[in-house]
């Protein structure tokens, strides 16, 4: 289609007075542009069909593509020589009529509110036209035009492109945000779209963009971002194919959209960076932390889309592919979990098995067959050895992987072969399948299993020959080199994955059973077995045995056997060695000196303390692997007993340090079978905690927390001696003032808080303690601290009416606490707000939101809900009944004074209380009033709205229907006594209220208002 000559004089002077008509409105006053509509003039041709584009294309996008192709037909009539005479009449509109008239309705876009679909529909159709036109146009330049030009062609297009931006840019900084939103929008759209921008108009488009990334509207953010991220792109391309380069501004670019992936508060900011900015070496970092945003959907869409799209997974490192596992199928979002495992089972699994090529060598996308090895090599790019440990992820993996791919469930086969060269991977492989179908799904695959995994005879051959292998490595670790060292680790997890498929076997067959039975027994007695695998040898013949007498009398047995063999081979070791010297000295036919045979004595008795050290802790640990899997009484085994005295008693005495701490672990175990030996032995451990490093804290907190949940008589009875409960409750209380340990102050805090759950613990001042640690900005880098006090407080709080009561009583203290260390702190360290800190105490004792046994179904309405149950009055009436005595004493700053009163003025109403209580709180109400304490408005507005509930609330006394917990109690004790636990009586009586009962009173209640109202009136 041959060219029309354009009429270029004309139209870069009208581009040229436009521009110079804006930068001297921009001059005269520092007003952002508005939209101003420009006059209609006559209505033409070219505009009716250019409207009537428009029009329908902001209906529907179906017909987006068609609409294109008519726009692209009047652009080509404006724009193009028109190869027939019979179409002269189209040559009467010119090409800068055709781009007035596409700007004239971009322009009425711009008022279009972001809730309009029509708005949206029109932005993408103006994209898709202009990448559409830029293709035809780019097609119709020939090459040679190109490189006469050696820039940025121009053709009918750009000029249409050039000529909206122009409109476009100037509105990115209006004071509309609805202006702006379009504006942008529709500038990031045609970065998007188009594959070149002029230059003039790149840099002015860069810097109207990252302005408005700091915008306040998230919803421009959004957009803004969008191109950015194209831009930022293109630069790091051109970075990549110059690396010598110095883009000082694509970097700052790049590391502005970082900052604003990190820190936007928008969820949706960050997401469409992180689906937008380009994947290189320096972003890739920065992309993959976002696996730990607080926005779900962000999580989700790193898992669902940008890390399959990221590649081959083999090429980050093995410490990024564990982390992703780990967040991922960890993450508190099920949706995050299934995007995660879908990805490991079908992207990361498709990388190592390979896809099928086609005839000519590429791959197809067809998902390729089962394939063992691309499994294998799967495991082994996510280090199976490590990740498969106890806390590992490699078992979570798998589970999902066999959720997922039951091609894979279907095709595996574990034949002898299999069996005969097994390798971490191979048999990571097989475990994971044998739990899989033990444990999935109710047993549904559980037959599976049993068809494809050996018997338990064919089973304890193989574990007796890499046993065996594995303790001749061990035997012989001096003399191997450092690949064979690694060997042995490698074998010893083949040990342990085989003892885990034999804890999950079924023992119904008898041959299978006495054959394991007795390799176990042979084995545990083996003195250089690891101790995990020792650990797991106790799991698996706890249960081969049949009763814990039986298992209790084998793991003695093997004990002592261990201690027979260990010294049998040093007694003949000793043999050995004196005869060696006898004949050494008759030959020599001299005597050794004296000094000579005192550092040669001194060198065996270090060697032999050492042996004996050795073999302790051997027994040791299995005697508490052994204690770990029994619960029948202490003093019903006598096996247990005759341990107790001839192993633990000793080691405690002893004066190595590890054998007696092991042996303080092993008495603890054995307290939890026994109380009296508890009660015995509870001065033991508190000595521990008193006396002890930090390793022994922790475990002295440990046993302590266990033997009081398993034996909580030993501090709440009422015989108990009240110098033995203080004794505990200033371990606890030491325990959470050890910033200098951290460790010990997490457990502490965390034995502190599930005893207090129990009702074991009942103590105010730790109660305060806590509170106060949670606030401590110390505390803030203790993750353990801080999440085991993120559930417990509140939980503890709504749990019972008891401890809602308890959180009342020291709120006024914890407030004058965190006033003065608030006062204390450096100027570096960030304290948290004493007013977040009193809503949140108010919020703790908010009696609403108590929670009550055996009517869960009940709730309260938003406004206090007397219609729905009646409220417990009390508590937050106690609450004011504090803060208020504080905030009235002279004692008290002007600081504090306001929290308090501003607490006071949030404490929800109720008349379900005595009359005494409730004219109390009125009276101190009244007195703050009258003493004008109240520094502002706001706090003398809710002390005044308060106390007129209470007036109010004086009225209805005695005319509400009792609480709740009252009616629970008092309907169990109607229906008979029952059994005391250690809770409140509400929660001990675990008694339904009976709806109907409860409806009655309800009418009831409300009949009475109508007629106090009838009467009133």
């Amino acid at each position: 289609m041959p060219g029309r000559v354009p009429a270029r004089a004309s139209t870069a002077s009208r581009l040229a007075n436009k521009s110079s008509s804006q930068t001297l409105n921009s001059r005269r006053t520092t007003a952002s542009p508005a939209i101003a509509i420009p006059d209609d003039g006559p209505s033409t041709s070219l505009r009716v069909r250019i409207c009537s584009v428009f029009s329908d294309a902001q209906k529907s996008i179906a017909g987006h593509r068609k609409l294109a192709v008519s726009l692209r037909k009047v652009q080509e009539a404006c724009c193009y020589e028109p190869s027939q005479r019979q179409k002269q009449a189209q040559m009467e509109h010119g090409e800068d009529d055709f781009n007035v008239e596409v700007a004239r309705c971009v322009i009425r876009l711009m008022t279009v509110k972001k809730s309009e679909g029509a708005g949206d529909r029109i932005v993408r159709f103006l994209a898709l036209f202009l990448k559409r036109a830029s293709d035809q146009d780019a097609a119709v330049v020939s090459g040679a035009e190109v490189e006469d030009t050696q820039s940025f062609p121009e053709t009918p297009s750009t000029r249409l492109t050039s000529h909206i931006l122009s409109i476009l840019i100037p509105f990115l900084a209006s004071k509309e945000k609805v202006v702006r939103y379009r504006a942008t929008q529709l500038v990031a759209h045609i970065i998007n779209s188009l594959d070149s921008v002029d230059d003039d108009y790149y840099h002015m488009i860069r810097m109207g963009l990252l302005k408005r990334v700091r915008d306040k509207e998230a919803m421009i953010r959004v957009q803004a971002v969008l191109g950015l991220g194209r831009l930022a792109g293109n630069e790091g391309e051109e970075d990549q194919e110059d690396p010598d380069s110095d883009n000082d501004d694509a970097n700052g670019l790049l590391q502005t959209l970082l900052e604003v992936l990190q820190n936007d508060p928008s969820a949706d900011v960050r997401r469409s960076l992180l689906l937008n900015l380009p994947l290189t070496p320096t972003t890739l970092p920065f992309l993959l932390e976002r696996a730990r945003d607080v926005d779900p959907a962000i999580r989700r869409a790193l898992y669902s889309r940008l890390l399959p799209a990221l590649g081959d997974f083999r090429h980050l490192s093995l410490s990024m592919r564990e982390k992703l596992l780990r967040w991922g199928l960890r993450d508190r979002d099920e949706n995050v979990r299934k995007a995660t495992g879908k990805l490991f089972r079908e992207r990361w699994i498709e990388d190592c098995a390979g896809r099928p090529k086609a005839d000519d060598g590429t791959e197809t996308e067809q998902a390729a067959p089962p394939s063992l090895n691309g499994l294998l090599e799967l495991l082994e790019r996510i280090d199976v050895v490590n990740s498969a440990a106890s806390n590992g992820i490699a078992a979570e993996a798998m589970k999902e992987f066999w959720l997922g791919r039951p091609d894979y469930r279907d095709a595996i086969s574990f034949d002898d072969t299999f069996w005969d060269q097994l390798t971490p991977e191979s048999i990571f492989v097989a475990r994971s399948f044998n739990d899989f179908c033990k444990e999935g799904d109710d047993g549904r695959f559980e037959a599976l299993g049993e068809e494809k995994m050996p018997e338990v005879t064919k089973l304890a051959f193989f574990l007796q020959r890499y046993t065996n292998t594995l303790v001749n490595s061990i035997r012989n670790n001096d003399t191997l080199s450092e690949n064979e060292q690694e060997d042995t680790v490698e074998k010893e997890f083949i040990v342990e994955q085989l003892l885990h498929i034999a804890k999950a076997l079924d023992y119904t067959d008898e041959i299978g059973r006495r054959k394991m039975f007795a390799l176990l027994r042979e084995t545990l007695a083996i003195a250089e077995l690891p101790e995990d695998i020792t650990r797991l040898v106790v799991d698996v013949l706890r249960g081969v045995c049949g009763s814990e007498r039986e298992f209790c009398g084998i793991i003695l047995e093997a004990v002592a056997e261990v201690h027979d063999n260990v010294m049998t081979e040093e007694l003949k070791a000793e043999g050995d060695e004196s005869f060696h010297s006898a004949r050494s000295e008759l030959s020599n036919d001299t005597m050794p000196t004296k000094s000579k045979g005192n550092e040669d004595n001194s060198e065996i008795d270090e060697t032999k303390a050492i042996k004996e050290i050795m073999i302790n802790m051997k027994c040791l640990h299995i005697a508490q692997c052994m204690l770990e899997n029994v619960g029948e009484d202490l003093q019903q085994n006598v096996h247990l007993v005759t341990m107790l005295n001839n192993l633990v008693v000793p080691a405690v005495r002893s004066h190595e340090a590890p054998i007696r701490e092991r042996g303080l672990l092993c008495l603890g175990l054995c307290c939890l079978l026994d109380k009296a030996l508890a009660e015995e032995n509870l001065t033991l451990f508190l000595h521990c905690f008193t006396k002890g490093h930090d390793a022994l804290q922790v475990s002295a907190l440990h046993v302590l927390c266990d033997i009081l949940s398993t034996h909580p008589d030993l501090v709440t009875a009422d015989h108990v001696d009240p110098a033995l409960k203080k004794s505990v409750y200033r371990i606890f209380s030491k325990g959470l003032k050890a910033s200098h340990a951290p460790e010990v102050q997490s457990v502490a805090t965390a034995a502190l808080c599930k005893l207090m759950l129990t009702s074991v613990i009942r103590d105010e001042e730790l109660l305060k303690q806590l509170v106060i640690l949670f606030f401590d900005p110390a505390c803030k880098e203790n993750a353990a601290i801080t999440q085991a006090l993120s559930y417990f407080l509140p939980v503890f709080s709504h749990s019972k009416r008891e401890n809602m009561k308890a959180m009342a009583a020291i709120a006024a203290g914890v407030v004058h606490t965190q006033i003065n260390l608030a006062d204390e702190l450096d100027e570096e360290e960030e304290a948290i707000g004493v007013n977040v800190v009193g809503n949140m105490l108010v919020d703790w004792t908010d009696p609403r939101k108590l929670v009550i046994p055996g009517v869960a179904s009940a709730g309260w309405d938003e406004a206090g809900g007397k219609g729905v149950m009646g409220v417990d009055g009390e508590i937050h009436l106690s609450l004011a009944d504090s803060l208020l005595e504080r905030a009235l004493s002279p004692g008290c700053s002007r600081e504090e004074r306001k929290v308090l009163l501003s607490m006071s003025g949030k404490i929800y109403v109720s008349p379900n209380a005595s009359t005494e209580k409730l004219q109390a709180v009125t009276d101190l109400f009244a007195e703050a009033i009258d003493a004008k304490i109240a520094p502002d408005a706001t706090t003398r507005n809710g002390l005044n709205k308060v106390h007129q509930a209470l007036t109010k609330a004086l009225g209805e006394a005695g005319k509400v229907q009792p609480s709740i917990e009252d009616q629970a109690v008092g309907q169990g004790m109607a229906d008979g006594p029952t059994v005391p636990g250690q809770g409140s009586d509400a929660e001990a009586t675990k008694m339904e209220v009976d709806d109907d009962q409860a409806t009655q009173a309800q009418e009831t209640l409300l009949d009475e208002l109508l007629d106090e109202e009838d009467e009133n009136s």
